[in-house]
């Protein structure tokens, strides 16, 4: 007896049968986007390691995200409280590479029923930014730039949330940069920012433009917390606004806090 046949046996209900067949198909899902299915070697080394694909410490020659299984789960985790405890708002990540990680939110939407929250997907779509070193000190030696492939274009985005039969009209695409973008976004509440950035700069600039319109009980994801910059930025802006909430650790790389009232 396979798997699917052994979990499908134990369904007792309806509303089982639909618990299982949601966490099946999230699981999948899951597993395609870092690709632990086919085992794509990352970019640099073109190797694949198990250990290093889960915490996403690589870049995948294939797969459509690189946050690992860790990052992965908690996007997912957090996506489904908010449903649950109907905190009001859209999804949005700023910086989004392949656009695995708001694929898996769309997926979440999906496997909930939910039509009322979209899914923002926020990137210059043409990789990272040079550093503005006399504005922001902190990224003046990042050379997170000069990596082409993080230059993933709109059209190979959109092609990726197809693929899933993902993209609708509740996926919303915010194209530029995100001092240029974020602040006028119609975005009028969210329920998940989840930030992906890597620099000072641009995190800074998703937290300016985005963290007011987040709703209590909502949650910030920073996925690059551990790189010094993007920790700064967090740090500055935190103090700045006296932000307290606790800071929960995910796997070494990224973090979050859920907002207080």
């Amino acid at each position: 007896m396979n798997l699917l046949s052994s979990l499908l046996k134990r369904v007792t209900t309806p509303r089982d049968s639909r618990s299982e067949l949601r966490r099946l198909y999230l699981d999948l899902m899951q597993r395609i986007l870092i690709n632990t299915i086919y085992e794509d070697p990352q970019t640099i080394t073109r190797e694949y390691k198990p250990k290093t694909r889960e915490l996403g410490l690589d870049w995948p020659s294939v797969a459509h995200s690189m946050i690992g299984r860790h990052r992965m789960n908690n996007l997912r985790t957090l996506c489904e409280d908010v449903i649950t405890r109907r905190i009001p708002g859209d999804y949005i990540e700023t910086g989004v590479w392949r656009g695995g990680a708001c694929i898996l939110m769309r997926a979440v939407l999906k496997a909930h029923g939910v039509t009322d929250r979209c899914i923002w997907v926020a990137d210059s779509f043409q990789g990272l930014p040079p550093p503005s070193a006399d504005k922001y000190p902190a990224d003046a030696t990042d050379t997170l730039y000069r990596n082409p492939q993080l230059a993933i274009s709109l059209e190979e985005v959109k092609a990726n949330f197809d693929k899933y039969d993902l993209l609708d009209n509740q996926v919303r695409f915010l194209q530029g940069w995100f001092k240029d973008t974020l602040p006028c976004a119609p975005i009028e509440q969210l329920a998940i920012l989840r930030l992906d950035g890597d620099m000072y700069e641009s995190t800074m600039d998703g937290l300016k433009a985005l963290y007011h319109k987040l709703s209590p009980g909502g949650y910030v994801i920073v996925d690059d917390y551990h790189l010094d910059n993007c920790r700064a930025a967090i740090t500055d802006f935190r103090a700045t606004h006296n932000i307290a909430d606790t800071i929960i650790e995910i796997d070494g790389s990224g973090v979050y806090w859920k907002k207080s009232p």
